[in-house]
């Protein structure tokens, strides 16, 4: 498809979404605040759709988005705050304005040194951050989060001299997490704060390895839980089909099985 069809394509969309807000009732009743519950489960559709390999279903939820995106920008242009001009030239001027290496005359060796500009560029924006931290998002999931805030401060240099040197950092926060819960051992299982907070520094710690190793750690965990998934539903369904109740399994007949999964489901 060429950029004359692209556009025309856009241009579209966007007399669409007038349609719609002049003519349907559902959308013409809509907020920013009632659209964001649902911006954000689009958002996870889509997350969905590329962790499954479904390329089809990739591009149809990149459309949803981008309507959420026209929609947010059509009740910015009404309400006399925004438009999708606004939009599109004001993330156009970032893109440049953070991309001197590419729009300008700066020299960078490679991605590492594009990330480093890029933080130190965002503090000179007229707009821009004020603390390195405070464009992280505080509604983003724990894990996310954790990950975006450690990639942050290693564009300034706040980082491992070698990767490797984090392991003792995870075998340190493992010892102290195990220590905690020897506590929580000896007191009845009353609930133990020191052990919450020293298994937070553990998963932060483990965070901390997996970017070390360009390792992203909400995707790797999410395949986890989608074999984990695959795995026991093969379970249940073998439960099923040889009139069994798992719960009436033994763990020695639900290992067994679940052993045989890993052949069958991956």
């Amino acid at each position: 498809m060429n950029r004359e069809n692209e556009i025309k394509a856009f241009v579209r969309l966007l007399d669409v979404m007038d349609e719609l807000r002049e003519r349907c009732p559902w959308d013409r009743k809509q907020t920013m605040e009632s659209l964001r519950p649902l911006t954000i489960e689009e958002t996870y559709e889509l997350s969905d759709s590329i962790m499954e390999g479904d390329y089809k279903s990739v591009s149809k939820e990149l459309g949803d988005l981008m309507l959420h995106m026209v929609f947010y920008a059509k009740i910015g242009k009404e309400k006399g705050l925004f438009d999708i001009a606004d939009v599109m030239n004001l993330i156009c001027d970032k893109l440049i304005f953070r991309h001197p290496h590419v729009f300008g005359d700066v020299e960078v060796s490679g991605a590492g040194e594009v990330i480093q500009n890029w933080e130190q560029l965002k503090r000179r924006e007229k707009d821009g951050n004020k603390t390195i931290l405070s464009g992280v998002p505080s509604s983003l999931p724990s894990l996310v989060k954790a990950y975006r805030v450690q990639d942050k401060v290693r564009a300034v240099g706040f980082d491992w001299s070698q990767r490797s040197d984090v392991w003792s950092k995870v075998r340190e926060e493992i010892a102290e997490f195990e220590a905690e819960a020897r506590v929580e051992d000896g007191q009845d299982g009353l609930k133990n704060d020191r052990m919450e907070r020293e298994f937070g520094d553990l998963l932060f710690s483990l965070v901390n390895a997996a970017r070390l190793y360009d390792i992203n750690p909400d995707t790797a965990l999410e395949r986890t839980n989608m074999k984990f998934i695959r795995r026991f539903g093969y379970l249940e369904k073998w439960a099923a089909e040889n009139g069994r109740s798992i719960k009436e399994m033994s763990l020695e007949e639900m290992d067994r099985v679940w052993e045989e999964s890993k052949s069958i489901v991956g």
